[in-house]
């Protein structure tokens, strides 16, 4: 067997895990307090070989409930409550508690003897709120060896060395607060995604559309039968370019058939669709065809708007990271691609267009605009920045940028009945921080301790 290098992003993402690890990544690691070790094994007694029958393994010891004191407290569905404990077991979460003798015992149905204590985390002075979600980010995009943007292995790039910065990406993600991503995205998130599931490494919650449909895959038919390919391996989304790059004027790509075929075919397969589109004509017929939802729009007007709105289509607008992005890493991406100094003057002129539409968007009755950032190399990480620009120059309530954050996120990937909410029966993704976001959107840009699945992979309180 070939010995294995470890280069310097396996050094930074084995530091990271370590780090983790130290802050209290096991669930039961608490303040001051954690669950006690299980006792030793008896000794075996000495059993002739013939006829023995092995003992069955004693069950195993359900996880120790772990109580969350928080002095407020942010549940995603847009309320706020003072003094509230919430008791965690395993990876979700059992009882949300809050007023007077909310620090009690947790109850035996939470996982522990009767009565039992469970380890406490004293979030008192902080706010706690469920774990963000960014639904759109590439978060296999990474600036190489050279300082150059790729978003795969090749051309001196080892699939191990572009799987490393992956995961690095995805470490500072979730350590920013952002506890599920959608990534649309590639193939190679798909190992990355089962990887984050084990808990091998800390990170979000991965969902991918893996290889993207675009005018290149042909004819609607040929769509059809690429759509079901992503099906069968694996895809929790179909990724749909309908119109070209801001860069390129963003004019549509696809026809009604082609549109058709796409999003048909995902329905048919019970997945979900992300629709790339800038212009009127793109989402017009992304409406048409009963996709999920617009990535972009940068060029759209009030009536497509409303039309989103009248067919339930989510919006998901990328107005301020991505770009500001860009220009902060422009020699990082110039010269690949339609990277080139045209397509960064349209990108520029793009920024007012994009927060006109956004703005027009929240004033459009029953449109459900949710956050997504469209993070690449040099993003990932600063994905709340996206939503304090939203809140500060696009004039969205704080609340309701939360909530678009949180609990729409996570119905906009079908996944509201399991995250993005914090309440009983729901999975444990849950943050802190500094100061209330509900008032102070920065308050999100200090995140100090976060828990995925009930399990903390940052702990500031306790490690410097």
């Amino acid at each position: 067997m070939r010995a294995m290098r470890i280069t310097r992003w396996g050094a930074v993402l084995l530091l990271a895990f370590a780090l983790a690890l130290a802050c209290g990544l096991g669930g039961a690691v608490a303040f001051g307090r954690s669950a006690p070790p299980p006792p030793p094994a008896p000794p075996a007694s000495p059993t002739p070989l013939a006829g023995r029958v092995s003992a069955a393994p004693p069950p195993a010891r359900p996880p120790a409930p772990i109580a969350i004191r928080a002095g407020r407290l942010l549940d995603g569905r847009g309320k706020a409550l003072a003094d509230v404990t919430v008791v965690v077991a395993g990876s979700r979460i059992v009882s949300v508690r809050s007023g007077t003798g909310a620090g009690a015992a947790a109850p035996s149905s939470a996982g522990g003897a009767p009565g039992s204590p469970p380890a406490s985390w004293d979030l008192r002075g902080l706010t706690v709120l469920p774990g963000g979600i960014d639904t759109h980010v590439h978060i296999g995009w990474h600036f190489d060896a050279r300082g150059r943007s790729r978003d795969r292995a090749g051309e001196g790039e080892a699939p191990a060395q572009s799987m490393l910065y992956a995961a690095e990406n995805a470490v500072a993600t979730v350590r920013s607060g952002i506890t599920t991503i959608q990534s649309l995205g590639a193939p190679e998130d798909r190992d990355l995604r089962e990887a984050l599931a084990r808990g091998i490494v800390p990170g979000p919650r991965l969902l991918t559309s893996l290889t993207p449909i675009d005018e290149e895959t042909g004819s609607p038919e040929a769509i059809r039968a690429a759509v079901r390919k992503l099906a069968a391996g694996g895809a929790d989304v179909v990724k749909v370019f309908a119109s070209r790059s801001i860069r390129d004027g963003g004019g549509p790509t696809l026809s009604q058939e082609q549109l058709d075929a796409a999003c048909g075919e995902a329905r048919a397969r019970g997945l979900r669709s992300a629709v790339h589109a800038h212009g009127v004509e793109s989402v017009r017929r992304a409406v048409a065809a009963g996709c999920g939802s617009i990535e972009h729009g940068v060029l759209l007007d009030a009536a497509s708007l409303r039309l989103m709105a009248a067919h339930g289509t989510y919006f998901d607008p990328n107005l301020d990271l991505v770009f500001r992005n860009y220009f902060e890493n422009q020699a990082h991406f110039i010269g690949i691609g339609n990277y080139t100094a045209e397509g960064f003057a349209q990108m520029r002129q793009a920024v007012p267009r994009a927060l006109a539409v956004f703005r027009q968007a929240l004033a459009t009755p029953g449109l459900k605009v949710v956050f997504g950032t469209d993070a690449v190399a040099g993003a990932h990480g600063r994905n709340f920045e996206e939503l304090v620009y939203r809140v500060e120059k696009g004039g969205q309530d704080p609340m309701a940028a939360i909530v678009s954050a949180t609990s729409l996120a996570a119905q906009s990937l079908r996944l509201g009945d399991r995250t993005g909410t914090i309440a009983p029966g729901y999975e444990a993704d849950l943050i802190a921080v500094d100061g209330d976001p509900s008032r102070d959107i920065r308050a999100l840009l200090r995140v100090v301790w976060v828990m995925k699945s009930g399990r903390v992979i940052k702990n500031e309180l306790r490690c410097p």
